[in-house]
């Protein structure tokens, strides 16, 4: 799949859920009013989904949501796009969690045939894990990144970088992650929906993170890619792996190889746009005939747009979309 301006589309995002149990304050409302169950696609829809663009040229697909786990039988899916993996077709499956259910699931994520995972982890402090994830318990979290390690699942935590909250602890962060093995990655804030807060008060571009963390720390940059857009810098004290994700201080536009599947079967070519194609309706009006299907996916690949429409720094917030983090999946 190529897009008009030359990219080619291999990567595959897929919302299972809008619904998570936590309540981020940079991601969602604390009362959230979620999807109705007939408004989702069926586990069954997602996998016929999924399988037309692993046909069409997707070779990396992550599963996501809202909290990807607390969708009832979501086993199902996961092991049925396992077996693309083993089968050839697809290069990797994997996931990212808030890590609230993996101490349940890391065993059998392994065995369907995954083999890493992003964990969202933005603070060691309990108090303030749970005042920034509102309903999260951080002891689950640790108990669920020690099974998931046990299991032989690569981590990667991911962390949002806060002005004014976390941004004094991302060292200790780092330490934490190489400690256990773990790259770490750090995401700047994104405007997408109406939350809680002015989301401004708390914007840090990472360039400016970066040249404080240079004083503690000595930066290398190495280059990894990972087919997704962070930027990679070898820690020479830990000897272990830092990431940047920068969609407003610099963004990654012109490297975007992927688009983003809802659980409705709302298709974005472009996290930071509105424009996206209803998968759900072609599903559900030509459940026997994948050639409409993957007809489909070729004329949403030839409307992805050439960039975002984020607009944040630290006076100002213009919500670019009106969707939460969670519909879409990051």
């Amino acid at each position: 799949m190529i897009d008009p301006f030359g990219r080619t589309i291999s990567y595959l995002r897929v919302s299972v859920t809008d619904r998570c149990d936590f309540r981020c304050t940079y991601c969602m409302a604390e009362n959230m009013t979620f999807l109705p169950k007939r408004d989702l696609l069926s586990l069954e829809e997602l996998e016929r989904l999924c399988n037309a663009f692993i046909d069409k040229g997707v070779r990396k697909l992550r599963l996501t949501g809202g909290e990807p786990l607390v969708r009832k039988n979501v086993m199902h899916l996961i092991e049925a796009l396992g077996r693309r993996v083993s089968d050839g077709a697809l290069d990797e499956l994997t996931m990212t969690t808030n890590g609230s259910q993996l101490h349940r699931y890391a065993t059998a994520l392994h065995d369907a045939g995954m083999r890493r995972i992003n964990v969202s982890l933005d603070t060691l402090d309990p108090d303030k894990f749970h005042a920034i994830t509102r309903w999260g318990d951080f002891g689950k979290v640790m108990e669920g990144l020690d099974a998931a390690q046990a299991a032989g699942l690569k981590v990667k935590l991911n962390a949002v970088a806060l002005s004014g909250v976390n941004d004094h602890e991302i060292p200790d962060l780092i330490r934490f992650a190489h400690g256990r093995g773990m790259d770490l990655t750090l995401i700047e804030a994104m405007p997408l929906g109406e939350v809680d807060q002015d989301r401004s008060s708390h914007y840090l571009p990472l360039s400016k993170l970066r040249g404080d963390l240079g004083r503690e720390f000595t930066l290398e940059d190495i280059p990894l890619d990972t087919g997704g857009p962070a930027r990679y810098a070898r820690v020479t004290e830990t000897g272990g792996r830092i990431g940047f994700i920068t969609p407003l201080s610099h963004n990654f536009c012109a490297s975007c190889n992927r688009v983003r599947l809802t659980c409705t079967g709302m298709l974005y070519m472009c996290l930071g746009q509105d424009d996206n194609a209803d998968f759900r309706k072609v599903l559900r009006e030509n459940p026997d005939d994948d050639g409409v299907l993957k007809a489909a996916i070729d004329a949403a690949i030839a409307r992805k747009p050439k960039e975002h429409n984020f607009e944040l720094d630290e006076t100002h917030s213009r919500i670019a979309v009106s969707r939460h983090m969670s519909v879409t999946g990051g």
